[in-house]
């Protein structure tokens, strides 16, 4: 039997979690968006004590293309911190869990979350690529019946699919819940993927990036060649290939190619060229600068 998610909670307020939790808002589920308290805070004040993810909705608030339906529905977003309100998790149908790509952070947090968490509750993952079942290796047999993936791409209020990984557990209903919530609520298209490295559009989709990337070289053309030959010209989104990258974030695509290099081989290499912009500190239109240049970026310095 299908159950009834008015509820959600999302786990980190980077760009993928901020953006999950507006669409939530979008589809007018209210939702709790936590992420940590600044390091070396000594402030007991909330204001402070929550800067980090009041930071990450103002970025989703002000983001184009726009995050939000209309800007009214932020209202339906609350905000935490995981010190002070992990308690919270208790209230919710849904936890998406959008932390760094780190499996080890990913599974401490999930082992907090699972004090609080009501058993029935569905956990599920964001990420791009790590092993489902691996992040949540260790929890309880109620906790892995009611775990799957749930990876959305970004935009998340734009880009149509969202891939559903089980883990070895999930139940049937966890997956018919998830599926049609995500069909009919959110306006998802829905796939469901194995849990192999980076599932399925990431692992095609960067294989492609990287033969692009290859084909620059072989041709001697520019990034903007590139983009102007890989956009609306054949049919793909005017961003292209090095906006989209810009829009994912470098780093994001980093950890993708490096987790895959790992498991898949060299056809997976990172290339050189994206290497030297994340050492560069250039990750994108988050941080102002990726493989252009975003002047109007906050963050831009």
């Amino acid at each position: 039997m299908k159950r009834r998610i008015e509820k959600a909670v999302v786990l980190g307020a980077g760009t993928m979690g901020a953006r999950i939790a507006a669409h939530f808002a979008n589809a007018g589920v209210p939702v709790l968006l936590l992420d940590i308290v600044p390091p070396g805070l000594t402030s007991e004040a909330a204001a402070e004590r929550n800067k980090i993810v009041r930071a990450g909705l103002d970025a989703a608030k002000k983001s184009k293309p726009a995050a939000f339906f209309t800007a009214a529905l932020a209202d339906k977003i609350s905000i935490g911190n995981f010190e002070d309100d992990l308690q919270r998790c208790k209230e919710a149908d849904w936890i998406v869990e959008a932390v760094a790509e780190n499996l080890d952070i990913k599974k401490s947090l999930l082992a907090r979350v699972a004090q609080f968490r009501k058993p029935g509750v569905i956990v599920t993952t964001n990420t791009s690529g790590l092993p489902v079942h691996l992040i949540a290796e260790g929890m309880s047999e109620e906790f892995q019946q009611h775990w799957a993936g749930t990876h959305f791409f970004n935009p998340p209020r734009y880009m149509k699919l969202v891939e559903i990984i089980p883990g070895p557990k999930t139940s049937s209903e966890v997956l018919e819940t998830l599926a049609e919530f995500c069909d009919r609520r959110l306006g998802k298209g829905v796939v469901v993927a194995k849990d192999t490295p980076n599932f399925i559009a990431n692992r095609i989709g960067t294989f492609s990036v990287l033969n692009v990337m290859r084909l620059m070289q072989e041709m001697d053309l520019s990034i903007e060649e590139i983009d102007a030959l890989t956009g609306q010209t054949v049919g793909w989104p005017r961003s292209a290939t090095f906006r989209t990258i810009d829009l994912v974030g470098l780093d994001t695509r980093l950890n993708i190619l490096e987790y895959l290099h790992k498991s898949l081989g060299d056809k997976y290499r990172p290339a050189p060229l994206l290497v030297q912009y994340v050492k560069a500190g250039r990750l994108g239109r988050k941080s102002g600068r990726g493989v252009y240049e975003y002047p109007e970026s906050p963050a831009h310095s």
